[in-house]
């Protein structure tokens, strides 16, 4: 496959993990930008304490990154394994732990998490999107009424309709690998993924916009295969890439990639496609058992496609 093209792919959680798991079989010239928003379970707990980024995500990517070999998916389980107990650790996931002390060992998250890819042997590269925590404000409304929600747990599952959220702070400093390797990147990939709390908060850190609006890479969308309940009930494909536009008034996506089996209003689907400046690709990318998930393969092949003109 296509080892030398560069490919950033932005995102969070169980989203990007699908997307990374197909890019690593896709180029060896990969990486992630991962969200800093997760104010819940095991990365809350360390982010309130220790007043770190929250590892979470950053875990998962590097996960998502391991090969395929016995190194890579030993380490892999390694990382996510959650100790399970009556105290203190109870629900720590051990690579959140291992993140945190290089961090504090090295007094760098990059570098930290360098040395975590390294002990993985993970293919590709994870950088966080920000240097400093975030919060995610909401904007729900719930029977003709919009509220303020704060927080990435609260915003995931308060009853009502995400209209758009923003950062706090307004403007985090963006991280400076992310921004370069943007700059550098031959293509850069959104989805699939939480839209309001994993995808959309990129377009809000200003210095990283910017790279993404200024740089000459391609820009590919991945649809998700179903609508996230308590964020985007309801929502069809095409709904998804109007948000996106709401975001990102001015960003032009060079091609949006749906499931054929999720796409619904195909019309619909195109229209919104074409008014960001998208082709559309369908293709079967969905798990064979049915369930919405990606399969890495099926998506990695695609990819691929895509990333050679073929598709």
């Amino acid at each position: 496959m296509g080892q030398d093209v560069k490919v950033v792919a932005f995102g969070g959680g169980h989203g990007l993990y699908a997307s990374l798991s197909a890019l690593r079989r896709v180029t060896g010239e990969l990486t992630a930008v991962v969200t800093v928003a997760d104010d819940g379970g095991s990365s809350g707990r360390l982010r309130r304490e220790l007043g770190v980024l929250p590892p979470g995500d950053l875990r998962m990517a590097l996960a998502a990154l391991c090969g395929d070999d016995d190194w890579g998916q030993t380490w892999s389980k390694v990382v996510q394994h959650r100790f399970r107990s009556e105290g203190g650790l109870h629900g720590h996931a051990v690579g959140n732990l291992l993140i945190v002390a290089l961090w504090e060992l090295l007094d760098d998250p990059v570098a930290g998490l360098d040395w975590v890819g390294r002990l993985l042997g993970a293919h590709g590269r994870v950088l966080p999107m920000a240097s400093v925590p975030i919060d995610i404000e909401a904007e729900v409304e719930l029977d003709g009424r919009v509220t303020i929600v704060r927080g990435q747990v609260a915003c995931a599952v308060t009853p009502g309709n995400v209209q758009a959220i923003s950062l706090v702070p307004a403007d985090p400093p963006a991280c400076p690998e992310a921004v370069a390797a943007v700059a550098e990147a031959d293509w850069v990939m959104f989805g699939p993924g939480s839209w309001f709390t994993s995808v959309m908060p990129h377009f809000k850190v200003p210095r990283l916009a910017e790279a993404l609006h200024g740089t000459a890479a391609r820009r590919l969308v991945t649809l998700n295969l179903a609508p996230q309940p308590g964020e985007t009930d309801g929502f069809s494909a095409g709904k998804h890439l109007q948000v996106l536009r709401e975001h990102a008034p001015d960003l032009t996506i060079d091609v949006v990639l749906a499931d054929a089996g999720a796409a619904g209003d195909r019309d619909e689907l195109e229209k919104a496609a074409d008014a960001l400046g998208a082709r559309l690709v369908l293709a079967d990318v969905a798990a064979a058992d049915g369930s919405p998930k990606h399969d890495a393969r099926r998506l990695a092949l695609v990819l691929d496609e895509i990333f050679r003109g073929k598709r």
